[in-house]
C-alpha cells in the first residue's frame, strides 16, 4: 500500500511516505527450504568443516529473519555414502528433519581413477539415503561434492574427470525420488576453470585450500552454487525513488520520510530481511558468483537526478560513490563490507557461528557417543537426556540470533558531491 503526502507545490523538496508490509515473506514455493523446517547438513569433512553449511545458515537466517529455522550438522571427516547410509536412522531420522541435504563422494570417488565397483556401492548407498528419507516424509536435497582444484594438487588433473563420471548417476537418481538436485561439481568446476584462465597460480582466487577441502572463500562458492541451484531468492529489498516526480517505490522494505530533488533524496527504509554481510575473504570470489547479483540483490535506485557524482550514506556511514546514470540503472549496496547494515548481519554471522559450537559438541560428544555394553542400561537414559538439554541450549542461542536478524530502521542520503 502507497500513500503520498504532498506539500505545497514552491516547496523544494517533497515529502513521501510509502509503506510495504513490514514482516518478512516467507521462502517461495520454489524454494527448497520452507517455514519451521528443521534442517540437517549431512556430509563428510567438508560439511563438517561448518563453511559452506554456515553460509547457506546465515543466508536462511538474514533472508527470513521470521521463518523459524532449526539448523544441524552431521558431518564426519573420512566419511563416504556408505557410512552416511549406515547412520541415517540414528544422526539424521532421529533427530526428526523435515529437510536434508546429502553430500557425500569426494571420499568415495577414491582420489584417482574411476572405480566402477567403487561407484556401484555410492549409487547404491546414496539410493538407500533417498529411500529412508522418502519413507520418513523428509525432503531432501542431493548434492554433488565440489570439483578439485587441479592447479593445487597435479594428481586432480585425474581425479576431476573421475568426479564427472562418478557423479553422473546422481541427478537421475534424485528425479526417481522426487528430490531436487545439485550438481555442485558442475557449477565450481566451471569457476575452476575461469580461475585457472584468470589467475593459473592460485595466488588470489583459492577456494580449496588443499585443491578439496573448503576455506572461506570455497565456503562461499559452494553455498552460492547450492543455494542458488536450489532456487533461492536473490533480492532482500530494493528501494526507487523517482527524484523528478517525487515518487517512491519499494520492493520488501517499508520506506518514509521521503524528500527528494534533483540534486539529492534522503528517506528511512526498514528492511524485512538483511543482507548477506560480505566477508573480505569472499572478495575473490566474487567474479565467480556472479557478484552475488542473483543471491545478494540490497538494491538503491535514483532517477532524476542531475548529472554528476553522488555518495550514498547509510545511518551517515558512506556506503558508496556512484554517478547519476549508475544510480538510474540501479545499484546492489549489498556487497558492503563496512556500515551499519553489514555490522549488524555480521552480528547474527558471529552468533550462528558461537551457536553453532554447540551444535558441533552436541554432535561429537553425545549423538556420536557410543557406550560399551556393560554401561549401555545408564547411557541410553543419560544420552537422552543430555541430548535434550543440549537441544534447548541450540535453540537458546539461535532465539538469540534471530533477535539480533531483526529489523531496524535506516537512514539514507543520497548527496551531490562538491
Amino acid at each position: 500500500m502507497f500513500r503520498r503526502f504532498v506539500i505545497s507545490a514552491s516547496a523544494l523538496l517533497a515529502a513521501l511516505v510509502v509503506v510495504s508490509p513490514a514482516t518478512a515473506a516467507d521462502p517461495p514455493k520454489d524454494f527448497f527450504f520452507k517455514t519451521n523446517d528443521r534442517i540437517v547438513f549431512l556430509g563428510d569433512s567438508i560439511t563438517e568443516q561448518y563453511e559452506y553449511s554456515t553460509y547457506i545458515e546465515l543466508y536462511l537466517t538474514t533472508r527470513f529473519p521470521t521463518a523459524n529455522f532449526v539448523f544441524l550438522n552431521a558431518g564426519i571427516g573420512g566419511d563416504t555414502a556408505n557410512g552416511g547410509a549406515g547412520r541415517f536412522q540414528t544422526h539424521v531420522l532421529d533427530e526428526k528433519p523435515t529437510a536434508v541435504t546429502i553430500d557425500f563422494g569426494m571420499n568415495d570417488a577414491g582420489y584417482g581413477k574411476f572405480n566402477p565397483g567403487a561407484n556401484k556401492v555410492y549409487v547404491e548407498k546414496t539410493k538407500a539415503m533417498l529411500e529412508a528419507a522418502k519413507k520418513a516424509g523428509v525432503r531432501v536435497a542431493l548434492i554433488s561434492p565440489n570439483a578439485v582444484d587441479r592447479r593445487v594438487n597435479p594428481n586432480f588433473k585425474l581425479y576431476v574427470e573421475t568426479q564427472k563420471e562418478f557423479y553422473a548417476p546422481l541427478k537421475g537418481l534424485a528425479e526417481s525420488f522426487g528430490d531436487p538436485f545439485v550438481d555442485q561439481y558442475a557449477t565450481t568446476r566451471a569457476a575452476l576453470e575461469k580461475m585457472e584462465a584468470d589467475d593459473p597460480q592460485a595466488k588470489v582466487a583459492k577456494p580449496f585450500g588443499d585443491g578439496f577441502h573448503t576455506s572461506k572463500p570455497g565456503g562461499l562458492l559452494m553455498a552460492h552454487a547450492i543455494l542458488t541451484g536450489l532456487q533461492a531468492p536473490a533480492l532482500v529489498s530494493d528501494v526507487t525513488i523517482d527524484a523528478k516526480a517525487s515518487k517512491a517505490d519499494s520492493k520488501q522494505c517499508q520506506v518514509s520520510g521521503v524528500t527528494a530533488t534533483p540534486s539529492g533524496a534522503t528517506f528511512e527504509r526498514t528492511d524485512e530481511s538483511l543482507p548477506l554481510p560480505v566477508q573480505k575473504e569472499w572478495l575473490s570470489m566474487l567474479p565467480y558468483t556472479s557478484e552475488l547479483k542473483d543471491l545478494n540483490w540490497y538494491g538503491l535506485t535514483v532517477t532524476g537526478l542531475n548529472d554528476g557524482d553522488y555518495t550514498v550514506a547509510i545511518d551517515g556511514v558512506d556506503a558508496g560513490k556512484y554517478t547519476a546514470k549508475q544510480l538510474a540503472a540501479g545499484v546492489n549496496l549489498g556487497n558492503q563490507t563496512a556500515g551499519p547494515v553489514f555490522a549488524q548481519a555480521n552480528a547474527v554471522f558471529q552468533a550462528i557461528q558461537a551457536k553453532n559450537g554447540i551444535v558441533h559438541q552436541r554432535f561429537r560428544g553425545v549423538v556420536m557417543f557410543g557406550a560399551p555394553d556393560w554401561l549401555a542400561d545408564v547411557a541410553a537414559e543419560r544420552k537422552s537426556k543430555e541430548l535434550a538439554k543440549r537441544m534447548d541450549a541450540i535453540n537458546a542461542a539461535q532465539a538469540g540470533v534471530y533477535k539480533l536478524a531483526a529489523p531496524k530502521a535506516r537512514k539514507f542520503e543520497v548527496k551531490a558531491v562538491k
